[in-house]
């Protein structure tokens, strides 16, 4: 007996089941903006330049479960190729080698490979499918059964039903395909990094310079290189590689004739790069400078006609002298942004609070004065101001009233310090084939 309306209760006990594990996930996952609030053009990952939805732990789940349901055809066809290339059946793989023959010797027939492709795998089965022979065997007609109307309907590709044995196969095959491209992208990155990467400068520097040379090689010898017959020679040998006998023989042969060579021709390669390749070079060295910033001690300048003094004269109504500011990386001139806008300067109070930038080391253990305070001045077009030529080489501002008034050294006075920086040495180690190699000339260990 079956009530109209009501849902079979396995498939309700499913729909809640589903429902409280994306409700659990939600309370451990953070459900903040995984985007981050600072705008980087390098960040290729951002929604911001993808313009795709947010993560959602609800359309997470329906996109796996729906993408779970359609992935069957890869994984058949990933079947396939396995079955191919491992001579599982030797009549299927060797046809694909005569075929991959024909092509490799006759290359402008690969234009018609796509269409090919899509009349024999498309076309013919859906029309077999539409027009299937007879189901028993002793019924005879007098009409080809493709000629005539068709008996059966079309075969459509319908995505694989929840709970069903075809969903649960694709899972399986999702999860070994994971496994297979996560192994796959390690043993790339452990085989190539430290060939690559410049953790050993001298390592990476050699294969640039053996790359560089073979590339000019090829592009001058391209032309006359037998592609038709390279291309065939290698199909057939990666493709007989896979074939269980050739690859026994091939271990058997790797263990005891290339291993051996290989050993030597890594030795080789690290005798000629420690004789030839050095990079001993002295680091980067630069100048820095840092300004030393002194103010008046208190009072104001104020400007008079006071016969006193003289006639348009500005005088300072403070005590006489300077007080240490701070040591700046701005010279803090008259016309500089920050102190037009109003702001203080920043810099640090003490010479051993400078720091050196970011990557880079002091070169020599003091600071230089800069004795040579009009080339700067000059060369940054610095306005309104009185260089020191002798003495400790202030450079003062000087600040004018009116016409006819007479100038007067203003609140600051600054001079210039530098000091030589360079480029710190990070040494790196990569391991090249069981080889550790430390990138210091002369010292390298067997592992």
């Amino acid at each position: 007996m079956k009530l109209k309306g009501f849902k079979k209760p396995k498939l309700l006990l499913t729909k809640w089941t589903a429902k409280k594990n994306v409700r659990l996930l939600q309370q451990v996952v953070p459900s903040e903006d995984l985007d981050p609030v600072v705008d980087d053009p390098s960040d290729r990952h951002s929604s911001k330049y993808l313009q795709r939805p947010g993560f959602s732990l609800p359309l997470m789940t329906s996109n796996f479960r729906r993408f779970n349901a359609r992935i069957g055809v890869v994984f058949v066809f990933q079947a396939h190729l396995i079955r191919l290339f491992t001579w599982q059946r030797p009549t299927h793989t060797l046809s694909f080698l005569a075929t991959y023959s024909f092509l490799c010797l006759h290359p402008h027939l690969l234009i018609v490979l796509p269409l090919a492709l899509l009349l024999f795998f498309v076309f013919i089965p859906a029309y077999l499918a539409r027009h299937p022979p007879p189901p028993d065997p002793s019924l005879t007609s007098t009409n080809n059964a493709l000629s005539g109307p068709a008996t059966a309907p079309p075969r459509v590709i319908k995505p694989a039903t929840e709970m069903s044995r075809d969903f649960f196969r694709n899972m399986r095959d999702l999860q070994n395909s994971m496994d297979d491209f996560s192994r796959a992208h390690d043993l790339v990155l452990e085989t190539l990094t430290p060939w690559t990467n410049f953790s050993n400068e001298s390592l990476s520097s050699a294969v640039f310079i053996i790359l560089s040379l073979l590339a000019w090689v090829l592009y001058l010898a391209a032309p006359l290189l037998p592609l038709r017959h390279i291309f065939l020679v290698a199909g057939w040998a990666v493709i007989c590689l896979g074939h269980p006998a050739v690859q026994l023989q091939a271990e058997e042969y790797y263990h005891k004739q290339l291993r051996p060579a290989s050993t030597k021709a890594l030795d080789m390669l690290d005798r000629w790069i420690a004789s030839d390749i050095v990079m001993d070079a002295e680091p980067e060295i630069l100048e820095v400078e840092v300004f030393e910033l002194q103010r008046r001690k208190g009072g104001r300048l104020f400007f008079t006609d006071s016969p006193d003094h003289g006639s348009h004269d500005a005088v300072w109504d403070g005590p006489e002298g300077w007080e240490p500011c701070l040591f700046s990386p701005s010279a803090w001139e008259r016309l500089a942004p920050a102190r037009v806008a109003g702001e203080n300067p920043k810099g640090t109070r003490f010479f051993e609070d400078v720091r050196p930038p970011k990557g880079w080391e002091w070169a020599n253990k003091k600071w230089t004065l800069d004795l040579a305070s009009a080339e700067w001045v000059e060369g940054r077009m610095v306005g309104g101001c009185e260089v020191e030529v002798d003495g400790e080489r202030w450079v003062y501002d000087i600040e004018t009233g009116n016409e006819g008034t007479a100038a007067k050294r203003g609140e600051w006075r600054r001079r210039r310090w530098v000091r030589r920086v360079r480029r710190e040495k990070v040494r790196g180690q990569s391991i090249v084939k069981g080889k550790v190699l430390t990138g210091e000339k002369g010292k390298k260990s067997r592992t």
